[in-house]
């Protein structure tokens, strides 16, 4: 009778040996059988209508979802995506759309799509972030930042279905850059048909962590601080040669991502770290991609509380520093100096515009003025992450801390976790930021609205909390003529604003980086946000 109870325990251990070693092979085969991504993060969402952290396009926009329009890699030219052309009317206030006819939604294990994409889709997606009345409207949290910062809801008169692959976007006044926003990582779309199965079940927030569009990928599944699952769509639209399985290794630590690249465990790295450049440019089995970014790393003073509401503060501080310095110690040449935010890339850049100049005793005098004793204390926040435009906020802020003891200023260094810092951010509790910007698109405004118009300061895009209505008309009036000539003007008479009144001090200009193995196939950098895996492939 003992032997009983003996052998039901060896042929469970047995049994247990046994699935723990075809897990590991299933795990092992699962990783073999697709490309592998290291993520430095976690996604706050998997719909980037509802965030602009770059973490969280990278993992959403281009794997998962279309667009009506978007942009060639290479020359910035918008392009056609689901909508297949498009006519705008002599006035510039009506955008008609001709969609595509074959564009199928995800099915997976948690939907079923009874239709292909059609007009409904797109005016459940812009509808759903414009208008507070939609029913998705205010589902996981009813924020929409990179919209709510350019103040484009505001702005569309109506989104009509003219029939069923037709729709017309009317606009109340004339956006030179509407066209553009369309092109962005958020102006993604969703399924009308999932949503409203969605609140049929009484389950509405799944339609943001159980994902369903017409991208490339399709969602399988999500572990955090460990992975992200997508398997191929097989019967996506565009072009059909992406690998078949995509995983997102959630690796926060740059030194771990690239070893885990050297060994070959994953295919390409987000954000390869300053010193490692090298490293990565002297393998033969690793390739290193790099364009001239278009972003801008910045200083933003919080102008919503004293001493920082006043601009010769914000000027004195600026003065105490010498961004040559921060530009060697944190960037190690892959940065140019910036001046304003517009990079040299942008068809608006300005080469003579003013930039404030290393100046500590101009700094004591303008502190002095405004009533700021020595020994005046402030916070420097620092990002706890690498981004292009910074890839060392902690650093930056350790030589900025020193460069304010010598003008008599005792600043502290403020980190939190990624979430929590942008939410304390967004509540205004810093004195001064360490962040930037990269672009959604090529056109200027989407600098310069998102950082610091006064619409911005809600989204939590203008960290400077700076609301100027000079600022402000001198934006609208450049969106108001398709002229570049004209609107590069405006601009200049912006970035002259900008300068008297330094509601932040823009650093550098980076390089942007994509570290990959040499088997990978298709991978190129988006000089407008996310990575793409569509198109990308593995040799073997």
């Amino acid at each position: 009778m003992p032997v009983k109870p003996l052998f039901y325990a060896a042929f469970t251990v047995v049994m247990v040996m046994l699935v723990a070693a075809c897990s590991k092979q299933d795990e092992h085969a699962f990783y073999n059988s697709g490309l592998v991504y290291c993520s430095e993060s976690n996604p706050v969402t998997f719909n980037p209508q509802l965030d602009t952290s770059s973490t969280t396009t990278d993992a959403s926009s281009h794997q998962l979802y279309d667009r009506l329009l978007d942009f060639d890699p290479d020359s910035g030219r918008i392009i056609p995506s689901v909508a297949s052309s498009w006519l705008v009317s002599d006035d510039g206030l009506t955008y008609t759309f001709q969609l595509r006819k074959d564009v199928e939604f995800h099915t997976t294990s948690y939907f079923t799509p009874s239709r292909n994409f059609n007009a409904d889709d797109v005016i459940f997606s812009i509808d759903r972030w414009r208008l507070t009345s939609h029913p998705y409207h205010y589902v996981s949290g009813g924020r929409y930042p990179y919209f709510e910062s350019l103040g484009l809801a505001q702005n569309i008169a109506s989104v009509e279905r003219l029939n069923g692959y037709r729709v017309e976007i009317n606009l109340k006044r004339r956006d030179s850059s509407f066209l553009a926003n369309l092109a962005t990582d958020f102006s993604v779309m969703l399924s009308q048909e999932y949503g409203e199965a969605l609140l049929q079940q009484g389950l509405p927030n799944r339609i943001d962590q159980y994902p369903i569009g017409t991208g490339p990928f399709k969602f399988e599944n999500y572990r955090k601080d460990h992975y992200i699952r997508y398997q191929r769509h097989q019967t996506y639209w565009g072009e059909q040669d992406n690998a078949e399985r995509l995983i997102y290794d959630i690796t926060p630590k740059s030194s771990l991502r690239l070893a885990k690249l050297m060994t070959g465990e994953c295919d390409a790295t987000a954000f390869p770290a300053q010193t490692e450049l090298e490293i990565i440019r002297s393998r033969d089995d690793l390739l290193l991609a790099e364009k001239p970014g278009l972003n801008v790393g910045f200083w933003a003073f919080n102008t919503q509380r004293p001493p920082f509401d006043n601009p010769d503060v914000r000027r004195a501080l600026a003065a105490a520093i010498d961004k040559n310095t921060l530009l060697e110690a944190v960037y190690f040449d892959s940065a140019t100096r910036a001046k304003t935010l517009l990079p040299a890339a942008s068809w608006a850049f300005q080469n003579d515009a003013d930039d404030t100049a290393y100046n500590p005793v101009l700094a004591r005098k303008l502190l002095e003025n405004a009533g700021v004793e020595p020994g005046f204390t402030m916070t420097i926040w620092a990002m706890p992450i690498e981004r292009a435009y910074n890839p060392n906020a902690a650093k930056m802020a350790e030589l900025i801390q020193r460069y304010l003891r010598e003008v008599g200023v005792t600043a502290t260094i403020v980190s939190y976790d990624w979430a929590t810092f942008r939410r304390h951010l967004q509540e205004g509790l810093h004195d001064s930021v360490l962040i930037g910007w990269s672009a959604d698109n090529g056109d200027p405004d989407n600098f310069y609205r998102p950082l610091l118009s006064c619409g911005a300061i809600p989204s939590g895009t203008n960290r400077a909390m700076w609301c100027d209505s000079d600022y402000d008309e001198l934006l609208d009036k450049a969106l108001q003529t398709e002229d570049l000539e004209a609107r590069r003007l405006i601009y200049q008479q912006v970035n002259r604003l900008l300068y008297e009144r330094l509601p932040l001090v823009p650093i550098a200009h980076a390089y942007r980086y994509q570290a990959y193995r040499n088997e990978l196939e298709g991978m190129t950098i988006n000089p407008f946000g996310g990575v793409r895996f569509g198109g990308v492939g593995k040799s073997l």
